[in-house]
């Protein structure tokens, strides 16, 4: 049996390490110590830890909360807030994130065992009361269909102004919105095909169509200056001459 992965993101170092102990002696496996959300975003994507304890009041930017709806959009990781505030409204919005349980602060080790192994049991016991399907997109002749938590959702081929490489994920771009998908770029780049669509940088693919001007190292597109690389400047201008 593989050893469950649990991710602390908590801003009070001395706590975290704390925590952190306490999981290693347990059997746990800790990816990793976040103080910030935004860390903690990327982290999580990235290593894909099995559950996160993630403290509510986190210092920066965004709070755990925030952190944790931005994570949900991509994957459905099994989530445990650590808390020291009790109010009412506090409680209301973590509960829209569908956490699996909350522990209060101050806790012991024998709270923080029970309440992992609870969680660790009802995933065993019901799988899907956790969708940790990645976000990924079907590819069809006009349109893509991206796949996000039990739904799909449409996206034509011709609303797209570019894509754009961010790790091992990719950022549909349209005029409307953007989405998140879990592809290299190089991997999405060989399912969308280049009759609309053409390389011009290791991060970017644009709407060969949607190009608004072209100088020698940038493209635009609806106010965005996009850089062009140079191993696809040639393949670039003879698609222009071709105009």
């Amino acid at each position: 049996m593989s050893t469950t992965r649990i991710l602390i993101v908590e801003d009070d170092m001395i706590i975290a390490a704390n925590i952190s102990l306490q999981l290693s002696n347990l059997g746990y496996e800790v990816t990793g110590i976040e103080t910030k959300g935004e860390e903690a975003i990327h982290h999580a994507l990235e290593t894909k830890p099995d559950i996160i304890l993630m403290d509510i009041h986190l210092k920066g930017e965004i709070t755990g909360i925030d952190a944790a709806h931005e994570i949900h959009k991509i994957l459905d990781i099994p989530l445990i807030f650590l808390t020291a505030n009790q109010d009412d409204a506090t409680f209301e919005k973590a509960k829209e994130t569908h956490p699996f349980a909350f522990i209060s602060k101050p806790f012991t080790k024998q709270i923080l065992e029970r309440t992992i192994a609870l969680v660790e049991e009802r995933i065993k016991v019901n799988p899907a009361a956790i969708s940790s399907m990645e976000t990924g997109a079907d590819v069809y002749e006009d349109r893509i269909f991206i796949r996000n938590q039990n739904k799909l959702i449409k996206v034509m081929l011709d609303d797209i102004l570019w894509v754009e490489a961010e790790r091992n994920y990719c950022k549909i771009i349209t005029a409307q919105q953007s989405y998140l998908i879990v592809s290299p770029l190089n991997k999405f780049c060989e399912k969308i095909g280049q009759k609309r669509f053409i390389r011009i940088h290791r991060s970017f693919m644009v709407n060969f169509s949607k190009l608004d001007a072209v100088t020698d190292s940038c493209v635009e597109l609806k106010g965005k200056l996009i850089p062009i690389g140079k191993q696809y400047k040639e393949y670039l201008h003879k698609m222009l001459n071709k105009l």
